[in-house]
């Protein structure tokens, strides 16, 4: 019939400048990181040596090694930081269209590595479209995932005006 209108409210979240560029990179390095957690799990650290068991200072700080204290709360506190990434991408992918999660699996999640234009075809879409689906659907995780990179250099010069 006409033009496709866009949504009035889609405008109203233009006001603060978002870098697009370093936004997408933040997602994408997101997905790689779930990607792999996904692939291979958690892999850990380990001591490289055995502890001493006596007490020792060292120089005048009294300051101790506790390297395996501080290997086992890495082990840890990492583990839970990838579980919780990869229930908070299930969740915004839940989120998303099935076209969009498809793209998104496509594209980032599965561990085949194949090109976008060999989806393009397998999903019956032009490559420009493929696209526009992937840079919406990343630009809705990055709302979602709080993703978001601001312009620096943008945000000075509307501080300097107003």
């Amino acid at each position: 019939m006409g033009k496709r209108r866009k949504n009035n409210l889609q405008l109203t979240f233009n006001i603060l400048p978002v870098d697009e560029k370093a936004t997408r990179l933040a997602v994408e390095e997101y997905l790689e990181t779930v990607r792999q957690y996904r692939q291979i799990g958690f892999v850990r650290r380990e001591a490289a040596t055995t502890q001493a068991y006596s007490y020792r200072e060292h120089q005048s700080t009294n300051a101790i090694s506790k390297q395996t204290e501080n290997i086992a709360v890495y082990n840890v506190d990492k583990e839970a930081e990838l579980y919780a990434k990869d229930k908070l991408l299930e969740l915004a992918m839940s989120k998303l269209s099935s076209m969009q999660r498809e793209v998104i699996q496509r594209s980032y999640l599965d561990d085949e590595g194949e090109f976008d234009y060999i989806s393009c075809g397998e999903m019956g879409l032009s490559d420009r479209t493929f696209r526009r689906i992937k840079g919406d659907s990343l630009g809705i995780l990055a709302a979602v995932l709080n993703l978001y990179v601001f312009d620096e250099g943008a945000l000075e010069a509307t501080e300097v005006i107003s």
